[in-house]
């Protein structure tokens, strides 16, 4: 029996790694699941160029509970291990079996992807374990088997071992405030987040299956009635993980079918079905493989996160993929798997990495030509798909310039009426009716086509488009359109934007021709008196206009500035902090040419009723009419319609 130290670089490593190396000690699973892995790995390799003779197709990895012995195994079929080679590989620390193994085969071919170490990831075992057995035995002929223990202290024994098989077994001795990994559903559970869809099946426990090869018959019962016998049923080995998913694959061997079944085997509690897929596969300049998958999206902004799974060689690293995956995407759905991001990813490693920061462009491109590819060639089933689509792609659009250029060519922008228009498209539908006096061409848009239904109409009437822009994060794109569009811009014509219901439609879209008013300058000031006599001046600025006498006599409108400000601060930003806790004001748009100002103005005991009248249509139009108010709008009518 061989005894010895740990050729280590401080005394109490042991301790450090159980408090630090890692900040959640379920990772140990992971990282033996993965040393073993490795090692399958390798020895397949070797098969593949004739330096390992045996059979490897068959290897697996198995893990198995011992709860009287307190005991936790894994244990594998790999290239196992040499006695030299474990006083090399586990006793110090510093060496890497991958690096020897990479330089002696680093001229064969398929080598990309299979480089694993022995290491401090073996040394996470010790964060759950009082002591740690290795037992194990090289694929190489004529050696014997090591038998490797250490209890957490830099002492070791390293005897002569009876195993007849190749591979290694991993003994642990779960010490006493980590016995929940003594629990099969505690294991199941790790094995299930961490190694789902590791490339070597992972066998944990048995279970029943019906017999493939028997098919039941039709017998007789006892009373002479027909019925069919038992499905016959056999005890099988239970793979807890799926060694071929299918972004391992290529796409030209994959349905649409199978990328279905693939999103549900991810997310086997989400019902609604992707809208589609983009299948991600770079050699150059780094590694990086995966699918990612729009799922259908309301305008809802606060859309959960953390539903891409960030893989290592099919070893699951988080769900957390900020930094990797850019902003806008990470409300996307899917899996990424690159082996030049490391299994322990920082914040600050993510924030200064240059090849992260190549990924995240990557992903950025492929998504845009993705969305442009599907718009050209099924533009309008894209439409159809817009509205489930265009939060992220707006998001996109505002938080990442290259995606902003690229997004020029499929983002849409709809009208009231369905009719769907690139902004290129969208200017030259425009241009001809909507160019102001000068030379704007102005915009005009609804948030909520029911509220908004009258000043669309209005608009519609004058042979005006109305564009349905209802996301929450839109008036900061047209905060960010306006000024790629404005005159200081080198563009042909500067382009503003007004909600519909922002002014009157003539002031919105102001041309040469200018109406001209009914009322006499006397009567236009009466008439404001009156009228301020009974608003509120807190809330309300009374604005007299010489509008088109079929237009409503009174309307609510707010400025489209102000009103954009509010709503791009409630969703971050706007450059107003506070404007929410300002208090409401409208301006009062009073028509003089409406047939109803006479009115107003020749009425003697019913002028105030006339004007709460219309002043209360008005807030009708624009939702404002609540509680006491609307109960004094319906008294109101009903007495007005007796007299």
């Amino acid at each position: 029996m061989a005894k010895g130290k740990i050729n280590v670089a401080v005394e109490n490593i042991f301790p450090l790694i159980k408090k630090f190396l890692y900040s959640d000690h379920e990772i140990f699973l992971r990282e033996l699941i993965s040393n073993a892995t490795d090692a399958t790995l390798k020895l397949k390799h070797l098969a593949s160029i004739d330096e390992f003779k045996g059979n490897a197709d068959d290897a697996k990895i198995e893990v198995k509970i011992d709860k009287e012995a307190k005991t936790l195994h894994i244990i594998d079929q790999g290239i196992g291990m040499t006695k030299e080679e474990v006083k090399k590989y586990i006793n110090d620390v510093a060496f890497s079996g991958a690096e020897e193994f990479l330089n002696k085969f680093k001229d064969e071919k398929n080598d990309a992807g299979i480089i694993g170490h022995f290491g401090l990831g073996f040394y996470s075992a010790f964060m759950v374990s009082d002591k740690v057995e290795i037992i194990t035995k090289s694929y190489k002929e004529g050696e014997d088997a090591a038998h490797w223990t250490c209890d957490g202290s830099p002492e070791y024994t390293l005897t002569k071992a009876d195993k007849k098989d190749r591979g290694t077994e991993i003994i642990l001795h779960i010490s006493e405030d980590s016995t929940e990994f003594l629990e099969e559903s505690r294991i199941r559970e790790l094995l299930t987040k961490y190694n789902k869809f590791m490339p070597v099946p992972i066998k944990f426990g048995t279970k029943e299956i019906s017999d493939p090869n028997h098919t039941p018959k039709t017998i007789k019962d006892k009373d002479g009635k027909e019925t069919t016998e038992e499905q016959k049923m056999i005890t099988v080995d239970d793979i807890i993980n799926n060694p071929h998913p299918a972004w391992t694959k290529k796409p030209s061997e994959l349905t649409d079918e199978d990328y279905l079944n693939f999103y549900r085997e991810l997310y086997p509690m989400q019902f609604e079905e992707p809208l589609f897929h983009i299948h991600l596969n770079v050699d150059y300049p780094f590694h990086l493989t995966g699918i990612l998958y729009f799922p259908k999206l309301t305008t809802n902004i606060d859309i959960q996160k953390d539903k891409i799974q960030l893989y290592q060689n099919q070893v699951f690293v988080t769900d957390n993929v900020e930094g990797i995956v850019p902003d806008f995407l990470q409300m996307l759905r899917g899996v990424i798997d690159s082996p030049d991001i490391p299994l322990n990813v920082s914040r600050s490693y993510l924030q200064s990495d240059g090849e992260v920061k190549k990924i995240s462009s990557y992903i950025t491109k492929k998504v845009a030509d993705k969305l442009n590819s599907l718009f050209k060639n099924n533009r309008e089933d894209f439409e159809k798909k817009w509205n489930d689509i265009k939060v992220i792609i707006e998001y996109g659009m505002l938080t990442d310039e290259k995606f902003f250029e690229k997004a020029q060519k499929f983002a849409l922008y709809p009208t009231v009426n369905d009719k769907f228009y690139t902004f290129e498209e969208l200017k030259e539908k425009l241009k001809p009716a909507q160019t102001d006096k000068d030379g704007n061409l102005v915009v005009l848009y609804a948030s909520n086509k029911d509220e908004q239904h009258s000043f669309i109409e209005e608009a519609e009437a004058k042979g005006y488009e109305v564009m349905l822009l209802d996301s929450p994060i839109v008036p900061h794109l047209m905060q960010k359109l306006e000024g790629e569009n404005s005159e200081l811009s080198d563009k042909k014509q500067p382009i503003k934007f007004a909600r519909v219901d922002s002014d009157s439609i003539d002031k919105l879209i102001q041309k040469d021709e200018e109406q001209i008013s009914k009322l006499s300058e006397e009567d236009q000031t009466r008439l404001k008196t009156i009228i301020e006599e009974v608003v509120p001046k807190e809330k309300y600025t009374v604005q007299l206009e010489a509008l088109d006498s079929n237009s409503n006599p009174f309307i609510i409108t707010q400025p489209e500035f102000i009103r954009r400000m509010k709503e791009m601060q409630q969703t971050g930003g706007g450059g107003m902090m506070g404007m929410g806790n300002f208090p409401e004001m409208y301006n009062l748009v009073v028509n003089t040419n409406s047939d109803l100002m006479q009115k107003i103005l020749k009425a003697k005991g019913k002028r105030k009723e006339y004007v709460n009248q219309a002043l209360d249509l008005a807030k009708l139009s624009q939702n404002l009419l609540q509680g006491k108010d609307m109960t004094d709008f319906i008294k109101r009518s009903y007495e007005l319609m007796k007299s």
